[in-house]
Formats: structure tokens, C-alpha cells, sequence
């Protein structure tokens, strides 16, 4: 139950913010918000400031039923717009690049297609930051967000992982392209994962849970590299999958030999 003379409610699993003043007060405090969600068709008082502020931020503005918005708040007073906190600052591309370059690596980085399910996600940041992954990428639609879940999923690597959200990941893969950087993508039919040279400059890309690779993502890959599937059920988890392709990289990378032969 939200306390009496409060206008906001914070859910420790989703961290929500809900109401006006709350919302700009926490724009002004400087709190990471992740993404807001306003009431269709609703602009009146403050609303349309708010809304408009947070889009010269770059922060994700929806809309949605107030129905929605009343059981998000368990039916308490919104006015009309609820905040989503990050628990952790976005990063940029040039913060993972920054973070290569003072490693003195090349650049290993992940992009996560589309990837909805915030326990994916976290499970991929932790694995990247064992792995040694510069930084992952994703989209500031479709996607898991720096969200409590994913937090908690990551197991604290959200803290030491750089997470960059893009307006497009095709134009993005077309950026590290023209960096230098070689753009594998996980998929059925590529070749085979331990076949595929991954020493330089990595770009992984992981699609989403149901689709995996949209079209124009998958065409915009230099490789398509897949895991062999024995069994009757024909594809992994996502965080699955992107673990195994990581540390096979990761292995590369650090001149691991492979059944007693030596890369160098």
C-alpha cells in the first residue's frame, strides 16, 4: 500500500515510479530513467513537459491504456504517467571502445537482437564480464532494459559490463563495420562454432528468444556461426547459446590451444 501524502510508489522489483511530481523530481535529481509510460491521449498540465523532457534525454516514451497504467500502480493515483528506473546508467560505444583500448584489446563486443526476457539478458552480462566482453548493445525498443531483473540476473556484472542502447541496430552494425570490426551472428545453418575464426575484432550478435536473427540483422553479418543440435528440441537459450560463443571467442582470444594445437 502506498504511505498517505505520497503521490509515488517504488517496487523494489520493478522499480516504478509513479506520479508527476515524483517523475520530476527524479528528472532533476539526476535518476537514470529507463522509460516512461503515459496514459494515451493524455498531454494536460505538466504531462506534456514531462513527456517532452524526457525525450530530449533520449529516454523511451510509451503509451499505453490507463487500465494499464492502473495495474502497473495497483490502482493507485498515477495522474496519468509511470517512470522506469535503470539500475545502472546506459553506457555509449565509444565508453566500450574506451574500455578495449585501455585493455589494450581489440574490441569484443555483444549485440542482443531483440532479446525481451530480462533474465537472458542478465545472464548474458554475466557471462560477458567473465568472459571478457568490452560492452553489449541493445536496441531502446523490443528489448530487456537495465531493469531490477536484469540485475539481479547478471549477479552484480552490470556494474563492470558497459551496456550502450541504440535507436537501430542495423545502422549501429554498419558503424562497427566501417571500425573494423567483424559481425558474427548466431543462427542455425552457419558454420560450425569452433570452426570459425573469432582472434580479431568480434561483434556476436544473439537474437531474440522466439525469432532469433531478424532478416536485415542476419544479411548484415560477415558469418553466421551455429552450435550443433543432437537432441529433439532444435535451439537453446539465447543466454545459452551467447555463453558458449563467448568463451569460444574468449578462448581465441587469449591463444587457448584447442586439442593440443597451438594457435599461434
Amino acid at each position: 500500500m502506498p504511505r498517505k501524502g505520497f503521490n509515488f510508489i517504488m517496487d523494489e522489483k520493478e522499480d516504478i515510479i509513479i506520479g508527476r511530481n515524483a517523475i520530476t523530481e527524479a528528472l532533476k535529481s539526476g535518476r537514470v530513467i529507463d522509460s516512461i509510460l503515459v496514459a494515451k491521449g493524455d498531454r494536460s498540465g505538466s504531462l506534456g513537459k514531462i513527456v517532452g523532457e524526457c525525450r530530449e534525454r533520449g529516454i523511451v516514451v510509451k503509451e499505453a491504456d490507463s487500465r494499464k497504467l492502473d495495474f502497473l500502480c495497483g490502482h493507485s493515483n498515477h495522474q496519468g504517467i509511470v517512470a522506469f528506473t535503470a539500475i545502472h546508467e546506459y553506457a555509449s560505444i565509444e565508453d566500450i571502445f574506451a574500455l578495449a583500448e585501455s585493455r589494450e584489446e581489440k574490441p569484443f563486443i555483444v549485440i542482443c537482437d531483440e532479446l525481451e526476457d530480462p533474465h537472458n539478458l542478465g545472464a548474458i552480462l554475466r557471462t560477458a564480464e567473465t568472459a571478457g566482453v568490452h560492452g553489449i548493445i541493445v536496441p531502446k525498443r523490443r528489448s530487456a532494459s537495465l531493469s531490477y531483473a536484469v540485475g539481479k540476473a547478471s549477479a552484480g556484472a552490470v556494474e563492470y559490463v558497459p551496456v550502450a542502447r541504440v535507436s537501430n541496430i542495423a545502422s549501429t552494425i554498419d558503424d562497427l563495420k566501417e571500425k573494423g570490426l567483424w559481425i558474427y551472428g548466431a543462427e542455425p545453418g552457419g558454420k560450425n562454432w569452433c570452426e570459425q575464426d573469432f582472434s580479431g575484432p568480434v561483434v556476436l550478435v544473439i537474437g531474440s528468444e522466439g525469432q532469433g536473427l531478424g532478416r536485415l540483422i542476419k544479411e548484415k553479418c560477415d558469418f553466421i556461426v551455429s552450435l550443433p543440435m543432437k537432441g529433439q528440441i532444435n535451439s537453446l537459450n539465447a543466454s545459452v547459446a551467447a555463453g558458449i560463443l563467448m568463451f569460444e571467442a574468449a578462448r581465441q582470444r587469449a591463444g587457448i590451444a584447442a586439442f593440443g594445437k597451438n594457435l599461434s
